[in-house]
């Protein structure tokens, strides 16, 4: 994998709490590269935002994606893969990350950029929140949680792979392993 002569992005999507930089972080070591969290590219005041519990617009996400892009792009030039965890929960910010690929043609889907989306039931999620808050692990409230379950959109043409994260994480990086890789 390390010798592609082009880099290539598995990003790992989902609401809050559905597990992206868990599992994302268990992919890299198995694949041997880099794991970016989008979250540690947001700005103070989207972070800020978040923490009070207050959605982010397209204005607040628009810029972050656009970083996360370049920083994607510059991977994918350089040879290496990477694994990103990001919600990515429309097909528009999808649409930003796949033109990291230079070669992406919008609306094909056909990119180095794959999409692995982590579902997870609401009252699983709100758990694994909660117990994230209650440890201070966390800067996003449970409560932003309903906001991002409506905006999550999936289009089966998109072929984005659909995981059971309510698993453990070992049998989610080993399904992945074998759909993807």
């Amino acid at each position: 994998m390390g010798s592609d002569p082009k880099g290539r992005a598995f990003v790992i999507m989902g609401v809050s709490g559905a597990g992206k930089s868990t599992i994302g972080a268990m992919l890299a070591k198995a694949l041997k590269c880099d794991f970016l969290d989008a979250d540690d590219y947001h700005s103070h005041a989207n972070k800020e935002k978040m923490r009070q519990g207050i959605p982010l617009s397209d204005e607040d996400r628009i810029p972050w994606l656009e970083t996360l892009q370049d920083t994607l792009r510059e991977n994918i030039i350089n040879g290496k893969t990477v694994i990103l965890g990001c919600s990515a929960l429309q097909k528009q910010y999808r649409e930003i990350l796949r033109a990291a690929d230079s070669n992406y043609e919008p609306g094909s889907y056909c990119s180095l950029v794959k999409f692995i989306l982590l579902n997870v039931q609401v009252e699983v999620l709100v758990a694994r929140l909660e117990k994230r808050a209650a440890e201070g692990k966390h800067f996003m409230p449970a409560t932003l949680l309903q906001s991002q379950l409506d905006m999550l959109q999936i289009d089966n043409s998109e072929g984005i792979l659909k995981i059971d994260a309510t698993q453990s994480p070992e049998a989610i990086l080993n399904h992945i392993q074998n759909a993807l890789i």
